[in-house]
């Protein structure tokens, strides 16, 4: 894996063009409660270019620099703090063994910083996220405009990363393909156990528990992400995660989980009944997900775009409501009045990798973005009706949504999670097994 990073660097000093400068900044570590802190995860930017996972570094990344390219500021080492805390590369595994041309600890930074950037025009951020740090490379760029009378000259423009940096990571190079690849065989096993084990009076946690183990006992590091495990109406609750309720027979299960691997994270949701095959009702929903699912992952291919796609799905899925009785008239006009929204109230598709909702433009110059080969998008739609809404009441409390990871190739598209079952007939097999 070192030679990936040493790939991806080279690949954005060619992005980043001459005197200009890369600086990321890891996150904070988080209190969970009491002086208890959140397992920390590093920033998916510093991650994808150095494979550092510490908290507390910043990285410079300056190609045109004749001698330190590429500058690590970490946290020293400190045997006294890493007996409470854990090993810390400090300065010299910077440069051994994650490949720094420098190293710094990083209470030096403002001090340092100054000269590394003296020279640099084009200073690159990932700003936004964080209002301390913005502050702090802002108030650096200003000492060195007051300092220009002595010659070492300020960036003069302010560059949003997304430009270049998160546009390389948006198309996905053939390592990170077969990454993502793991990261889905992983979480089909996943996937696939819940649906052989869950059953009624197991708790929505248990289910949870058998899927975070699964994920670590394959060796992904845990889910990439929170995992939704919704029974019966909780199903409905797009973002829920509490999954603290007990699972009813016959009931379905929403499960939207996915691993992580070497930091690329796999996005799949299925939906399945509780011990028994789908009821007939049940089965008709579904069936009418699915149906528009695989319509929409069959549109995947060079220059579509995702627009196009969510656009289709609307239609189609507008359409199946009319054919179950929850809405009724013309699907033109149920469409242009967002007659759906009710039932299918979110996006089809966002982008994949490193983050869950991953980073890359959905746009260019105003106009939806052509997928293009290297590019990996959700395919997710669902139907959620609420337990009372005005419709057939044996359709209320029903909540599917179908969702896989989709690979745009030369000619098409890959289903990099396709192992994981969905068709009604397989999953009726795996719930009585």
């Amino acid at each position: 894996m070192p030679d990936a990073y040493v790939d991806r660097r080279a690949r954005l000093a060619g992005l980043l063009g001459p005197r200009a400068a890369l600086l990321l900044a890891s996150p904070a570590e988080q209190l969970r409660n009491g002086d208890v802190h959140f397992k920390f995860r590093q920033d998916s930017d510093i991650l994808y270019l150095t494979g550092f996972e510490e908290p507390g570094a910043v990285v410079l990344f300056r190609p045109d620099h004749p001698k330190t390219p590429f500058v690590m500021f970490v946290r020293p080492r400190n045997p006294s703090e890493e007996t409470w805390t854990g090993r810390r590369a400090g300065l010299e595994g910077a440069v051994e063994k994650f490949g720094a041309g420098a190293a710094f600890p990083v209470a030096e930074l403002d001090a340092k910083l100054p000269e590394l950037l003296a020279g640099v025009e084009d200073l690159h951020l990932s700003f936004g996220h964080n209002e301390d740090w913005d502050l702090r490379v802002l108030r650096v760029v200003g000492r060195m405009r007051a300092a220009e009378r002595r010659g070492a000259r300020a960036p003069v423009r302010l560059v949003d990363a997304r430009l270049t940096l998160h546009e390389m990571r948006l198309v996905k190079s053939d390592d990170e393909i077969a990454t993502l690849r793991r990261a889905a065989a992983i979480t089909a096993e996943a996937h696939t156990a819940a649906m052989r084990t869950a059953r009624a009076g197991m708790g929505e946690h248990e289910v949870e528990a058998l899927i975070d183990y699964t994920f670590r006992r394959r060796g992904a590091t845990g889910p990439g992400y929170p995992s939704i495990v919704g029974g019966g109406a909780n199903a409905v609750i797009l973002h829920y995660v509490d999954n603290n309720a007990a699972l009813d027979d016959g009931k379905l299960l929403l499960v939207d989980a996915g691993c992580e691997v070497d930091g690329f994270t796999a996005d799949v949701t299925r939906t399945f009944p509780i011990g028994r095959p789908f009821s007939p009702d049940q089965r008709r929903v579904y069936q009418a997900v699915l149906d528009v699912q695989q319509a929409a992952i069959d549109a995947v291919r060079p220059g579509a775009t995702i627009d196009g796609i969510h656009a289709q799905v609307v239609e189609q899925l507008t359409a199946k409501m009319v054919e179950l009785g929850l809405l009724k008239g013309e699907v033109a006009a149920l469409v242009a009045d967002q007659a759906f929204r009710p039932f299918y109230m979110h996006r089809t598709s966002h982008w994949l990798g490193m983050d869950v909702h991953d980073v890359g433009f959905y746009s260019v110059e105003g106009a939806a973005r052509p997928l293009a080969p290297g590019m990996v998008l959700t395919i997710e739609p669902g139907l959620y009706i609420a337990p009372d809404a005005p419709v057939p009441l044996e359709l209320r409390g029903i909540g599917i949504r179908i969702e896989d990871d989709i690979l745009v190739t030369d000619t098409g598209h890959d289903n990099l999670t396709k192992a994981t079952p969905k068709t009604a007939a397989e999953i009726d097999r795996l719930v009585a097994a």
